[in-house]
């Protein structure tokens, strides 16, 4: 599984809205310049996030885009939906679908669901406020101090 483009730049320009505030106003342009994620993209992205419930947006003097809720209550999976849509590991977990050959003697299909949770319930437990947080320090490399083989 790969994430796109569109997801990873979403990510990293709400991760910079986190770390501005609750109440902070932000532009496209502000985050496009913060982050360096080419304007037109991130207008696009910001219309898509306010869309889905992620941002609240307000025109006018004063305005611009609010994260809708904490940046603890955002998770890394809400972000993923909102730019991608549903969360499906294969076609056979999303509600509706009959599309594949293979699906009436299919013995994987069962558990299909089982990993498509997991996977939502990974992503669900990362928060956009873990992600706007510094990085942890990195531990010092071990020195090698025996032969090498």
């Amino acid at each position: 599984m790969r994430l796109t483009s569109l997801t990873d730049y979403a990510v990293v320009m709400l991760s910079a809205a986190a770390r501005h505030g609750a109440e902070a106003r932000l532009s496209a342009t502000l985050l496009s310049d913060e982050t360096g994620v080419p304007l037109p993209t991130a207008q696009k992205l910001m219309g898509r996030l306010a869309a889905s419930g992620l941002l609240h947006s307000a025109r006018g003097t004063g305005g611009g885009f609010v994260l809708a809720r904490p940046a603890a209550a955002i998770s890394l999976a809400d972000i993923v939906e909102a730019v991608e849509g549903p969360i499906a590991m294969t076609a056979c977990v999303e509600d509706g679908r009959h599309d594949c050959g293979l699906e009436e003697a299919c013995r994987v299909k069962p558990h299909w669901s089982a990993v498509n949770h997991a996977v939502k319930g990974a992503l669900g437990g990362i928060s956009l406020a873990t992600l706007a947080a510094p990085a942890p320090p990195v531990p010092a490399a071990a020195t090698f101090t025996g032969t090498p083989a």
